[in-house]
């Protein structure tokens, strides 16, 4: 069966568009490295919600996760200067917060909180909460359950899409370490929510 001329516009319409974003997003970056607070603010609200969330995955803590995402972006602005261009802003952008979550937990010593059953956002109603706490929770668990090292790797893939290339930039291992880090992951959740899907059928 073949694919339909809508299909086709359909896809090329998709990689124009993603184009168009890369190549808005290479022009921000250049005026932010000429010193233009405005280009670099638009990047910050771009990247702010997803670099959030990854954070908070990571720290289990809100108020932890926000201080380590003021503190990327600020020494993202600072470091501007060293981002090649042409690179990948996001995974450039995640390396810088990785190893400032590395570095607060070998500095920090304290008590973590429990992972919520649902992990918050800013722009969500009463009923979108609801929906959502009840469809996440057990999947929320289940990551919070992983190891740090495995955590990372696999929302860095599920959640922000990165190539295994880009998550092995951003954690500073190799692409294959980064592939197994995912598989091992994936492997690790679907051993923990086995057993309680099968219970919630029962």
């Amino acid at each position: 069966m073949g694919v339909g001329p809508h299909m086709k516009v359909a896809a090329l319409s998709y990689h124009e568009d993603l184009d168009q974003l890369h190549a808005e997003e290479h022009a921000l970056v250049a005026s932010a490295q000429r010193g233009d607070r405005p280009a670099f603010a638009v990047l910050v609200e771009r990247y702010w919600e997803r670099l959030y969330r990854w954070l908070y995955h990571l720290t289990h803590n809100r108020h932890a996760a926000e201080d380590l995402a003021q503190e990327t972006f600020l020494k993202a602005f600072r470091g501007l200067g060293t981002f090649r261009t042409g690179s990948n802003f996001q995974a450039w952008l995640f390396r810088i917060a990785h190893n400032n979550y590395v570095n607060s937990q070998r500095s920090a010593s304290r008590a973590r909180e429990p992972l919520p059953e649902h992990l918050p956002t800013r722009h969500e109603g009463p009923d979108e909460q609801v929906q959502n706490r009840e469809s996440l929770t057990l999947l929320a668990r289940a990551v919070g359950r992983l190891p740090a090292d495995f955590r990372s790797a696999f929302l860095l893939r599920a959640e922000q899409g990165l190539s295994f290339k880009e998550i092995a930039d951003v954690l500073d291992v190799t692409e294959e370490t980064a592939r197994w880090r995912v598989f091992k992951a994936r492997q690790k959740l679907l051993t923990v929510l086995a057993p309680e899907l099968e219970r919630e059928k029962s």
